[in-house]
């Protein structure tokens, strides 16, 4: 009897399927997709009905071709790439390749990497569904189209090497138009005043004026604020009522793709990117001690709720066990899929509850260790009872004005034993409220209490503009305008900020210079690609497609006549911004010509107009007013070239700060900065300098590489810890706080009250 040959996309799933599946199949990996679209030309018969013409990717020659002679020997051939669009792709241009076998080419769907899961799959294979592959072609077909069409555009009207994106586009519009919500924003001021008081017990707390002559408190100056103390002071402060409320609080549902990418960028500080590089290990198998490689979550890409009935029983024995029967609801729970919801596969969940994550702790490494314990600890929350909490809101009367108290008391905990959903720290209330009053614990009071008064606070505020996107926020956005799917949130965002059209300063995503020009000519000349509205409405086409309502040639077409009119409007019209010149009074000192505002690969800069028998260039700044002011090139030191002699000066370059000598062309001497820190390896001496990635992303390492490796990503700095009298402290760097120093040294903990020098 032959074997079977089985087909992955990855060769660590392979991996795990070969410790399963044993001596009598051959799992072979194709390494993601193995035909695709040409990328010289176009690919795309236009007049016969947008026929793809598919090639073999460069590479994947051999892959192929040892597939198919691993097929001719194989008694059955299993195809078993991901079980979602991509993945049907891939084992549609596969069973091309395969063509003399169709009688035994066979599609088989693993939504775990589980023994069991994988031989019951093999037991139950599938036709291929042709109305995924359809969905699927449909999209790449579409932004074939786009980015072949518009970028050639963009290099002749911005810059060469552009390119835009059917999808990615409207994720950079979105950036742009909350940056100018923010520019637009128009603060204004605030007052509010709050009493610190005290009942006849502790602790002391604080009540805030919620009402001032029976309306509605609004204070809006300081001399208003003023004339509101004054009144107030001296009056007797008495508890006129106490309203109690049982509130509910239900668990979160388990993870689907976009909650999991968000909440691992708020919990874990993780990119989405880098979150689906982790669920994908954890998916496919990751190393598990003698039991090799094992898959410990579910299938990643999912918009879906749903969880089987056995993985239910398997998480309710775990929390009746574990907590207590008081923990299992009376009957599981369900969560609503949203509208719209693909139900193909469950939501994201360990593939067994009984491998607690803290026995996989010393297993895994630390970031696989954080998401699979946020993924195990969100799946068995969500089967557990909810929390029960008594809010209690007490009203104060003093004078013409009611003060208000707010606080809670938990009184049974539920599933935030286990795990509790973080929030989105975005802005402050534009009125001051705080969303956390509700969880201060109260003094016992009652009616008719007189309180201790101590004093009033007023405080001055200003409304806050909306805050910018973070990743988080952005994916909540992209799902909530029904733009992309599970599959595409971690690329869109990745792609937006490595074409440098968004860049993303303390956690926030802003658009660049070049993201805006962009943006804006494509708002301007292609309104339709560029609408949300527009492109959630060609998602829902993709799912028809996929569902077997639309055919995917009559979608192509719907979209491809208006875009063609749009194009070649856009060709004689758009604007030219790469040979366009703004005058300024700015005079080029070498020529005396008035200089002149030019667009460059790295964004606006001013120019000589004499050019080329004048190159002079200066970098500039462009105030609110619209005041151009020229930024310095370059920044003087105090040390010496050692090859010239000439001054050495700090200077920006394509890939971050260096330090080079002032004689430039003459003397080209280079170095990275300095931090003043020495290598603290033993024996070294060299110094930590300052570098950059090729993504940009500073770091510190050795300036004795490649003979000493030592790197850190946070700045040293050169004094020694107190605590520990280590050589060197680092700044640590939290959002919304100033830096801090603190020490790296294991164990020490030393952090810096005050803020680093």
């Amino acid at each position: 009897m032959g074997k079977s040959l089985v087909i992955v996309e990855s060769p660590s799933k392979a991996k795990t399927l070969n410790k399963y599946l044993g001596k009598k199949y051959i799992v072979l990996a194709s390494v993601g997709h193995v035909k695709d679209l040409p990328k010289s030309k176009f690919g795309v018969d236009v007049e016969h009905d947008f026929a793809p013409n598919y090639q073999v990717i460069r590479g994947k020659k051999k892959v192929l071709d040892e597939i198919k002679r691993a097929g001719k020997t194989a008694d059955h051939i299993y195809l078993a790439p991901d079980p979602d669009r991509e993945g049907e792709a891939i084992a549609w241009h596969i069973a091309e390749e395969l063509n003399g076998k169709k009688g035994k080419v066979q599609r088989v769907l693993f939504h775990e990497i589980t023994e069991r899961a994988v031989k019951r799959a093999l037991e139950h294979p599938v036709p291929l569904d042709l109305h995924k592959v359809d969905a699927q072609q449909a999209r790449r077909i579409l932004d074939r189209i786009v980015g072949y069409s518009i970028s050639p555009l963009l290099w002749e009207k911005v810059r060469r090497g552009l390119s835009a994106g059917r999808v990615q586009s409207v994720a950079v519009r979105m950036v742009c138009e909350r940056e100018r919500e923010i520019a637009a924003f128009q603060s204004e001021e605030y007052w509010s005043i709050t009493a610190l008081l005290e009942g006849a017990s502790p602790p002391p707390f604080e009540a805030k004026l919620v009402k001032w002559r029976g309306e509605d408190v609004a204070l809006s100056t300081g001399e208003a604020t003023g004339r509101v103390t004054e009144a107030l002071r001296g009056r007797n402060f008495t508890v006129t009522q106490i309203e109690k409320k049982e509130r509910r609080k239900n668990p979160a549902p388990p993870f689907t793709t976009s909650k999991l990418q968000q909440e691992a960028s708020r919990k874990l500080r993780f990119t989405p990117k880098r979150t689906m590089a982790l669920a994908q290990r954890l998916y496919e198998g990751v190393e598990v001690g003698s039991e090799g490689p094992v898959g410990l979550i579910t299938y990643m890409r999912t918009d879906s709720t749903r969880v089987s009935q056995e993985a239910q029983d398997e998480a309710t024995a775990f929390v009746r066990e574990r907590f207590g029967p008081d923990y299992v609801p009376t009957s599981p729970n369900v969560y609503k899929n949203k509208k719209g919801a693909q139900d193909a596969h469950e939501a994201i969940r360990p593939t067994a509850v009984s491998r607690d994550p803290e026995q996989l702790k010393t297993l895994l490494d630390r970031d696989l260790y954080q998401l699979y314990a946020m993924i195990w600890k969100r799946f068995v929350a969500s089967q557990m009872t909810p929390a029960v909490v008594e809010q209690t809101r007490v009203d104060i009367a003093a004078g013409e004005g009611v003060f208000r108290a707010t606080g809670g008391v938990v009184l049974f905990p539920g599933f935030t034993t286990l795990y509790t959903e973080s929030s989105e720290q975005a802005a402050p209330s534009p009125k001051g409220e705080d969303e956390h009053d509700e969880d201060r614990r109260l003094p016992m009071l009652r009616e008719g209490d007189r309180l201790r008064f101590h004093e009033l606070l007023p405080k001055q505020h200003f409304t806050q503009p909306p805050p910018r996107f973070n990743e988080s926020l952005l994916i909540k956005e992209l799902e909530e305008q029904g733009i992309g799917r599970p599959s595409t949130y971690a690329a869109i965002i990745s792609t937006i900020q490595d074409r440098k059209y968004v860049t993303k300063l303390e956690g926030r995503l802003r658009p660049t210079e070049l993201g805006v020009v962009v943006n804006d000519l494509l708002v301007q000349h292609f309104p339709e690609i560029l609408n949300a509205q527009f492109t959630a409405h060609m998602e829902e086409e993709l799912d028809q497609i996929e569902e077997g309502e639309k055919a995917w040639v009559d979608t192509v077409r719907e979209f491809y006549g208006p875009f063609t009119t749009h194009l070649s409007k856009a060709t004689t019209e758009m604007r030219d911004v790469k040979r366009e010149e703004h005058p300024t009074e700015i005079e080029c000192e070498r020529c005396q010509r008035k200089m002149v505002i030019k667009w460059g690969r790295n964004g606006r800069f001013l120019a000589c107009p004499g050019y080329p028998e004048c190159k002079n260039t200066k970098e500039f700044r462009e105030e609110p007013d619209g005041t151009i002011v020229v930024v310095a090139k370059e920044t003087e030191t105090s040390e010496v070239c050692e090859k010239c002699g000439g001054a050495m000066v700090i200077k920006n370059g394509r890939f971050g700060r260096f330090i080079a000598c002032s004689n430039y062309p003459t003397c080209k001497t280079t170095r990275s900065i300095g931090t003043g820190v020495t290598c603290p390896r033993p024996d070294c001496g060299g110094q930590l300098l300052e570098k950059r990635t090729k993504k940009g992303r500073v770091f510190y390492s050795c300036g004795h590489y490649p003979k000493c490796d030592y790197a850190l990503w946070e700045r040293p700095l050169p004094k020694p810890c107190p605590q520990c009298h280590a050589p060197f402290v680092v700044e640590k760097v939290t959002r919304g706080a100033e830096p801090r120093a603190r020490c790296i040294v294991e164990g020490c903990g030393y952090e810096e009250e005050e803020p680093a020098a």
